[in-house]
């Protein structure tokens, strides 16, 4: 109905024709886009991801160490005298045989004089007997005696020459003279408990290493179950990284582990041989042995920009599930090799690794993958251990 212009009645009209057209108009136009999208949904966040595949990889324990020499011997004076000369410099090189220390020798000579001289003239004696018995021109007692103590006088001439040959006291092994305990003009006796000096032999050297029985069950029954394959049929190799975490430039050889377990620490005692031509080693020198376990046919290895760590230091993982959904997993670590993990559990092949846009996600909530760009490369060498095998993750 229209109402009459320029009058009360019309304004007041047209005011409640305003209203009620302010009312409808809403619902008007949803009646019109019934059916249709209500609001634009976001779109979930894009990640990077990495897929977990299986490959050869050698299995490596890093173990603390010590070295020792390969040979060693504490010089010792056989007889009582003085010491004359020190004929070497401290901290040397010394062959063996070589004379270390010349002992007062007057004594021993004249005692060597006297039964090379008693010795001729009993050996004389000795052979005209011989001879006169023949005619039994003396009785065979005579002769028996005078042979016995011709060997008597053999015997005591050998003693003195013996002695004599001690008054220079040589060195036994090839290697390192280390510190003298003695000058000359000290007085010296025959078996004393304080050595004058030590030997070593450094080339080659000996690692000793300390390992937990435990472990080594568990090796040895990962490679009796065909999950670990032996590195190589000759023998088990090792490397080592020094105090300052440069790699040692020899590689050694694994000789043979201790056959008693020690009952305080629940560990056995590894060694191993390693050139050392330089003497870059000493004895005594801390030092970490990379000891390579074997070979894992099946092995995981994930880029480390891919695992975090909780508050309590598991490490944990976020994969991408097929419904694209973020899946947190907790996962059990290996050793370091470049600047991936070895994946012990928590992982299976296929597996969507996230490595890129963590922190737009969060367990449960949607993702989806972006345009593939590789971050790694599994074809590539998977190089050096780097860092210690454990069965926990680093915290």
């Amino acid at each position: 109905m229209l109402c009459p212009k320029n009058t009360p009645v019309e304004l007041i009209s047209r005011n409640f024709c305003l209203t009620i057209l302010t009312l409808v108009a809403p619902l008007l136009i949803a009646g019109c886009n019934k059916g249709g999208p209500t609001a634009v949904q976001p779109s979930a966040p894009l990640v990077g991801i990495y897929e977990v595949k299986s490959q050869k990889i050698s299995v490596f324990t890093e173990l603390s160490g010590r070295t020792s020499p390969y040979l060693i011997a504490e010089v010792r004076p056989q007889i009582n005298g003085i010491v004359q000369k020190r004929l070497f410099t401290e901290g040397g090189d010394v062959n063996a045989g070589q004379v270390l220390y010349q002992i007062d020798s007057a004594l021993y000579k004249a005692a060597f004089d006297s039964a090379q001289a008693n010795l001729q003239s009993i050996q004389l004696k000795s052979e005209r007997y011989k001879e006169l018995i023949k005619i039994n021109a003396v009785s065979k007692q005579e002769y028996d005696d005078i042979d016995a103590s011709y060997k008597q006088a053999q015997a005591a001439f050998q003693t003195t020459q013996i002695n004599l040959g001690y008054t220079q006291i040589v060195s036994p092994i090839s290697g390192r003279v280390g510190i003298s305990s003695v000058t000359p003009g000290a007085l010296v006796l025959a078996n004393q408990p304080n050595a004058l000096t030590t030997v070593q032999q450094l080339d080659p050297i000996y690692v000793d290493v300390i390992q937990s029985s435990a472990e080594l069950m568990r090796i040895k029954r990962a490679l009796d179950s065909g999950v670990l394959k032996r590195a190589g049929k000759d023998s088990v190799k090792m490397k080592l990284i020094l105090d300052d975490n440069i790699p040692y430039t020899f590689e050694g050889k694994f000789q043979f582990s201790d056959v008693t377990v020690d009952p305080g620490t629940g560990s056995v005692t590894l060694r191993a041989v390693f050139p050392n031509p330089k003497h870059d080693l000493l004895p005594g020198m801390f030092v970490r042995a990379v000891l390579e376990e074997g070979v894992n046919e099946k092995g995981l290895v994930v880029p480390q920009q891919g695992v975090t760590h909780d508050a309590r230091g598991n490490a944990t993982a976020l994969v991408l599930s097929k419904e694209s959904k973020v899946e947190l997993r907790v996962l059990e670590l290996g050793e370091a090799i470049g600047d991936k993990w070895v994946v012990k559990s928590g992982l299976s092949v296929g597996d969507q690794l996230i490595v890129d846009g963590l922190q737009k996600i969060k367990p449960g909530g949607p993702a989806q993958a972006a345009p593939k760009d590789p971050v790694a490369d599994d074809s590539k060498s998977t190089g050096a251990p780097i860092s210690k095998s454990s069965d926990k993750a680093p915290k």
